[in-house]
């Protein structure tokens, strides 16, 4: 740089704030999660739900909107899923559930 010229201004880097996920929610405002069960060669549910009922080795358990992120293998149950439009049992023989940032997903058959 020469002598006596002035170095050009330069705006202040924005940082990027992260994005918050939108929450998914019913008509009324009712908190709900994404929930996806499949098995190999076929597709049970792909929607929004307000809760999952179901069991694994420790006992009975219910997932709402808003659960910590769980991973947990599934004994053989009937799987309950309260949805908007009506509830849904699903019979378990062998699964995975993995519940991440208001999306559930349940394989089947692993």
């Amino acid at each position: 740089m020469a002598f006596g010229k002035k170095k050009a201004a330069v705006a202040p880097k924005e940082e990027a704030k992260p994005q918050k996920k939108e929450e998914l929610k019913d008509e009324k405002g009712k908190p709900l999660m994404h929930v996806k069960v499949y098995a190999p060669f076929k597709n049970y549910f792909d929607e929004p739900a307000y809760s999952i009922s179901a069991e694994n080795h420790t006992g009975p358990f219910d997932i709402l909107p808003r659960h910590h992120n769980f991973m947990t293998l599934m004994s053989a149950c009937e799987m309950k899923i309260v949805a908007p439009t009506g509830d849904k049992t699903i019979r378990i023989t062998r699964a995975v559930m993995h519940v991440k940032a208001d999306q559930v997903v349940v394989f089947l058959d692993v």
